[in-house]
């Protein structure tokens, strides 16, 4: 593997994998680092397209989720300044459908942000899909909910919803272990030259050939043409699943997410998503922008 890379950069472009089964033992041949920061709203806005990558390809692929951005002092300038901050949510809300609701840096603005960042770290040593649904837990209770995620109660909420063993995570919380893994992705986010989030770097693991750095936030079809390039052939997608299974296995999805995975229109998507609300099948999230989608789960209920 090599650590050169052709970039390919974006700061102003507007437009997770299935469950496990036998493939997910399988050595694929593309890894994927993606490098996030979980304050970051085109992290967040990136979701459907990872999703639907995960759909079509994930057969080809594995996600690496580094965890970067305010700690390496990118961005920092930025986040010193709460307003801004806003004015960046709320930009990118509009412009990418995914909803982030800027009024949590007048109302409960992030006091720590190293925080949810270390606790990232510590949810990935209960796994990585722990480590995925953890992240994607603090994004909704942040993005939609407008909770402070550095605030262990908080931290603790989306531990529970991400079905992790609470009481390892609270030992695991300010561990060394935990500390010692953020510090290897910051080291990496530097090896890799990394300066701005999102980023994703595409690797052939089977090939000595440099990777692709995608920066920034970019239609779906670039992701799936960057990741054909560096497969080195035109796979052939997998269907989509059916809708019911995509909830099930997601729980809390956006309408721009079924959108993308779906390729509907964002006025089917929704009205899809209301067909199913109408049978008692999903709840309604109420978000600044946009609509999400609990999936209603009659075995627990």
């Amino acid at each position: 593997m090599s650590w050169n890379q052709q970039e390919l950069t974006s700061s102003n472009h507007t437009n997770t994998s299935p469950n496990y089964n036998y493939i997910d033992y399988v050595q694929k041949p593309i890894e994927m680092y993606v490098f996030i920061d979980p304050l970051c709203a085109e992290c967040w806005s990136l979701e459907p397209y990872i999703k639907k990558l995960s759909v079509e390809y994930g057969r080809f692929f594995t996600i690496r989720q580094i965890v970067s951005g305010q700690l390496s002092n990118l961005n920092v300038d930025v986040f010193e300044k709460p307003k801004k901050l806003k004015d960046i949510w709320e930009r990118t809300a509009k412009r990418t459908g995914m909803s982030c609701d800027g009024d949590i840096w007048d109302e409960n603005p992030i006091d720590y942000p190293y925080v949810p960042s270390l606790a990232i770290k510590a949810a990935e040593l209960q796994g990585k899909k722990a480590g995925k649904m953890f992240v994607r837990k603090l994004q909704e209770n942040l993005f939609i909910n407008k909770e402070n995620i550095s605030e262990e109660k908080i931290l603790l909420k989306c531990a529970t919803e991400a079905n992790l063993d609470i009481e390892e995570f609270e030992r695991d919380l300010f561990s060394s272990s935990a500390k010692k893994a953020l510090q290897c992705d910051l080291k990496l986010t530097r090896e890799m030259e990394v300066d701005y989030i999102p980023t994703i770097v595409f690797f052939n693991q089977s090939v000595e050939e440099e990777g692709i750095k995608i920066s920034g936030l970019y239609p779906y079809d670039i992701y799936e043409l960057v990741l054909k390039e560096i497969l080195q052939k035109t796979p052939i997608p997998s269907a989509t699943p059916p809708l019911i299974d995509f909830l099930k296995q997601y729980e809390v999805v956006g309408t721009k997410e079924i959108s993308v995975v779906y390729d509907w229109s964002l006025d089917k998507a929704e009205k899809e998503m209301k067909k199913l609300q109408f049978q008692q099948i999903v709840d309604r999230i109420p978000a600044k922008y946009g609509s999400f989608w609990k999936y209603i789960d009659t075995k627990k209920s």
